[in-house]
Formats: C-alpha cells, structure tokens, sequence
C-alpha cells in the first residue's frame, strides 16, 4: 500500500518534533587522502579515491591529496529505521532552502550532515524550524 504525500510528510515532520540533533565541538577537513586515517570521523573509500573527514588539527599533510577545511558535524542522534524514506532529502531541502550546503554521511542506526562553520548558526536555526531540539554537546 502506498502512502498518500499529505500522510508521508506528517510521517516525517513526527520524526523531526521527536528528534534530536547534536554538534560536534571541533572542525572537521574533508580530505582527499593517499590512503586512510585510523581515528578519522569517517574514512570512505571508494574505486577512484579515498575520503577522510577528519579533525583539521589532525590531517596528515604528508598524505592529504588536497583538504577542504572549515566543516562542522551535526548528527541525528536517533535511531533511524532504513524503511525510512525521505528523511535526508527533507533536511537538505530545507537546508537548501537557505542557501546552505551540505556533505551527508549516514551511519548504521542515524544520519550526519557536516555543513560549513560560517552556516552552522543558520544551519541550527533551519533545523529548529523544522522541528529538531538541539541538545549541548
């Protein structure tokens, strides 16, 4: 049975009332990296390069291929089942909306989403808008 779109975005917008989001206290660099960084927030390694998303106190420069600086991560600190659908495409539009841009990372149980330092404020408040608590980290 398919779900009616007015019943789908209240599916979402319940998840979003119920749902949490943290910040993590450093900033990250996005790295194109020679190879992975044990200790790395995520290390992705795919067929043509290897991607470490990293402190930026702590990127190799002997390996770092080229390093986009600057990132915050914010995480849903939720469970997030994978018969869900719409979730991240409803937090990048809203997010879009404002100009904001984006580097999603899923996980397992939840999803994370590293947005640029200068539009971490503004980022937070988009979120709040939807619906997000924002817990201290």
């Amino acid at each position: 049975m398919t779900e009616h779109p007015k019943d789908f975005q209240q599916h979402l917008q319940a998840y979003f009332r119920k749902g949490k989001i943290y910040v993590w206290k450093n900033v990250f660099g996005v790295v194109k990296s020679a190879k992975p960084h044990p200790g790395a927030f995520a290390n992705i390694i795919d067929r043509d390069e290897t991607t470490v998303i990293i402190e930026q106190d702590r990127i190799d420069a002997k390996n770092a291929l080229a390093v986009e600086p600057g990132w915050r991560i914010i995480t849903f600190d939720m469970v997030l089942p994978f018969n869900l659908t719409g979730f991240l495409a409803a937090v990048a539009s809203a997010l879009a909306e404002a100009g904001i841009v984006i580097l999603a990372v899923s996980s397992f149980s939840t999803d994370h989403i590293l947005v640029k330092d200068k539009d971490l404020p503004a980022a937070l408040d988009k979120l709040r808008g939807i619906g997000f608590t924002v817990l201290e980290s």
